[in-house]
Parts: C-alpha cells; structure tokens; sequence
C-alpha cells in the first residue's frame, strides 16, 4: 500500500517542513522524516532508506538538484522516486531537473488534494 512507505522532506526552512509533514499525515503517510538540506537528506536515504523524496529546489549546500544528481548517479538510489517543491521564480530550472531525472514537481504553494494527486501520478494510482 502506498501510504505505509516512507517519505523524506527536504526544505531548509522548517516551517514549510512542518507544513508538507502536516498535509502528508493528513493524506495518512505515517511514516514521514525531515531534513534540512541535502547533504543531510542524502546520509539518511543511504542509512534509512525511503518510498519517496519530496525536496525544495532551492536550499543552501546541496541544493534539490545536486541532491537529485547524487541519487541518480548511486547504483542502489538511482530509481527513488524524486518530487521537487519549486517556487515561480524557479521554474526555469525544472527544465534541468527534468533532464536530471526528477519525477515530478510541484509550485509552492500547493494544496492537499495537489500534493495528493503528484505523489499518486509517480506511483501509477490515477484512474
């Protein structure tokens, strides 16, 4: 069943954290982790590993992208799901995400039933 996987947000502001962990424990994922950047995001999949990575685009350090790059060139992470949160401003890079291999994103801000409807696209689930 897709709601027992676990998901990994990733966003350098804590509240947009909190808030995407909110909607998808609404949406009934319990099994849902934080962190705070990529460097951090990239140590837990490695030794925790998930269903689904849900990363903001823009963030200090490692940014979505490089983090995206890093699961895509590891031999083991390469086909985990990836969907980048993105702001307007930065829709012009979703082009280099899409090149990069990222499954899909979603323009801040979003609702529930969007969310929803992303996360069930990369797994198969519309009717």
């Amino acid at each position: 069943m897709i709601r027992d996987i676990s998901i990994l947000v990733v966003d350098d502001l804590e509240a947009m954290r909190m808030s995407v962990c909110s909607i998808l424990k609404h949406l009934g994922f319990s099994r849902v982790l934080e962190a705070p950047d990529g460097h951090t995001a990239l140590a837990m999949i490695r030794s925790n590993p998930v269903g689904l990575v849900i990363t903001d685009l823009d963030m200090p350090g490692m940014d979505g992208l490089e983090l995206l790059q890093a699961v895509r060139a590891d031999a083991v992470l390469k086909d985990l799901p990836v969907l980048f949160m993105t702001g307007e401003a930065e829709k012009t890079r979703v082009l280099e995400a899409a090149q990069a291999g990222v499954n899909d994103y979603v323009l801040k801000p979003f609702t529930v039933a969007v969310l929803d409807q992303k996360i069930r696209t990369i797994f198969g689930l519309n009717s």
